[in-house]
């Protein structure tokens, strides 16, 4: 194994000409992070909460639409991509994920398996509930509720609400 393989990514200070694009009225909390700004476009209106750690990653994109508000305590790794569609609310403490390894062969380690990159979208007027965590390759629809903890790993149609481990439909909003 080799020692010296791991290398620092970096303090995640950033100033706000460093982002590919960042909107008015833009808030954005002490103690968030950010990793590869000028792959972030932010529009006006957002959210940042304190502590939130944003990475899109060298070869990612990361675009987040006005009036989008992300909780604190939030990690999003868009190195596969990731879209945040207008006025979503996301918990504190969500994860949004774009990568896993295949750790296919076993004779190497996980860790050291080839990346599967995947893009997440969330649609406009979506909300996603405290602590959940969307995987990979997701999109959430138009107007989807996800309850806290929820790990989503399948695609949500619009105005469905998603809840558990694994996340599964309890409804259709608005339908009674």
């Amino acid at each position: 194994m080799n020692e010296h393989r791991y290398k620092s990514h970096g303090s995640g200070k950033f100033k706000r000409r460093d982002f590919g694009k960042i909107g008015k009225n833009v808030v954005i909390e002490p103690g968030v992070r950010v990793f590869h700004p000028k792959s972030i476009v932010i529009e006006d209106n957002v959210y940042i909460g304190y502590d939130t750690i944003i990475d899109a990653n060298y070869r990612g994109k990361i675009l987040i639409k006005s009036g989008a508000w992300i909780g604190p305590q939030c990690f999003i790794n868009g190195l596969g991509g990731i879209e945040i569609g207008k006025n979503v609310g996301i918990g504190a403490g969500v994860k949004i994920i774009t990568s896993s390894h295949r750790g296919k062969d076993r004779k190497i380690p996980i860790i050291d398996s080839e990346l599967s990159v995947k893009e997440v979208k969330i649609s406009q007027n979506s909300d996603i509930g405290i602590g959940a965590i969307i995987l990979p390759g997701v999109t959430l629809g138009e107007g989807v509720q996800i309850g806290a903890g929820a790990v989503v790993t399948k695609n949500v149609p619009d105005f469905e609400v998603w809840a558990g481990v694994p996340a599964k439909k309890l409804k259709k909003r608005g339908v009674k």
